[in-house]
């Protein structure tokens, strides 16, 4: 099957000229290059600002499935990747300020990663939906996450051949399981196609990009930042592990909430895998492939729990996003706004 997506709508100057480009074929122009120095200068609020994270993410999608119409050669254009490390630079930035500093114990890492977990105190979404959401807000918030998980698993795997040994070892059994254990229809990207089209949404890949916020983007392009990028490989797998060690329980309840709703066994599948897969991978993630790779470098430990952290405290921006806009009694997903001069 060939998967392939459509240019999203710019929404910026910057998101703009490189979508021109990129369906001109041309190289990359000084139009854009300008506009992506102006903005890597002037904003103020990297993690959600439209314009910066959906080129992220443009530049990003060359790496996975590309767009239609865009030749593959832009994947490696020097001048485009000039552009990326640009973008790359101030959203890393933003990471850095939004986790804070890191402190590195001497307990073996698992507990340390626990204990990261144990202090998140963002907003449950899972809790939210499982008890009061409505059905529009259901679709909202997968509208978001489809972003996502119609891609589940391929951001983290990049990082596979930039570990060995133990670590490897483990996050490849992570990984299958993504995949579906071999099987195409019970992978968790197809269980989650299947989860959309069940409440009136567009399966297609990238379908839902126009109406997801930055923040939705903010934390795919911290996922595909982490795997990209060797210098990341442990933070890759640190936020892997985040990922793995809380999900099982907001499964459950994100299955509980659609059944609430009237949804049958048969559309909460997506979720119910999770309960089950989740809660082994847990130990597997942190104990085998974080415990692995640390023992191996006990160097990278902070950057496995940075990795971890920007987990958490990405995803909290989400929650804080749409539970906020919902308690407002507005919708969470982005409109078209006229683009700036």
């Amino acid at each position: 099957m060939i998967v392939t997506m459509r240019l999203p709508k710019p929404r910026g100057p910057l998101s703009a000229a490189l979508r021109a480009d990129l369906r001109a074929g041309r190289s990359l122009t000084t139009r854009t290059r300008s506009a992506a120095e102006t903005l890597a200068a002037q904003t103020t609020d990297p993690l959600a600002d439209e314009d910066l994270q959906l080129a992220l993410a443009i530049c990003y999608e060359l790496h996975y499935h590309g767009f239609d119409g865009v030749d593959d050669g832009w994947e490696w254009d020097p001048g485009l990747l000039g552009v990326r490390a640009l973008l790359e630079e101030r959203h890393t930035a933003a990471l850095h300020d939004l986790v804070g500093d890191v402190e590195v114990t001497d307990a073996p890492v698992d507990q340390q990663l626990t204990a990261a977990i144990a202090a998140d105190d963002g907003p449950s979404l899972s809790g939210y939906l499982a008890r009061r959401g409505t059905l529009e807000q259901w679709r909202e918030y997968l509208t978001l996450r489809s972003v996502y998980h119609l891609k589940e698993g391929d951001p983290h795997t990049w990082a596979i051949p930039r570990i060995s040994g133990r670590a490897k070892a483990a996050m490849v059994e992570i990984q299958a399981d993504e995949y579906g254990g071999g099987s195409a229809e019970r992978m968790h990207s197809r269980l989650f196609a299947g989860l959309l089209r069940d409440l009136g949404l567009d399966d297609g890949y990238g379908a839902l990009w126009d109406d997801a916020p930055a923040v939705t983007f903010a934390s795919v392009n911290t996922m595909s930042l982490f795997g990209l990028h060797r210098r990341w490989r442990a933070a890759c797998l640190g936020h892997l592990t985040a990922v793995e060690m809380t999900s099982s329980e907001p499964s459950r309840r994100y299955s509980l909430g659609l059944r609430r709703l009237g949804f049958s066994p048969g559309t909460s599948v997506f979720y119910d895998e999770h309960v089950e897969a989740d809660a082994v991978h847990e130990q597997i993630a942190s104990v085998d492939m974080c415990g692995s790779l640390v023992a191996d470098d006990p160097s990278l430990t902070a950057d496995v729990l940075f990795g971890a952290r920007c987990a958490l405290a990405v995803d909290g921006l989400t929650a804080v996003h749409l539970l906020g806009a919902w308690e407002a009694g507005r919708s969470g997903l982005r409109r078209d706004e006229p683009l700036a001069a």
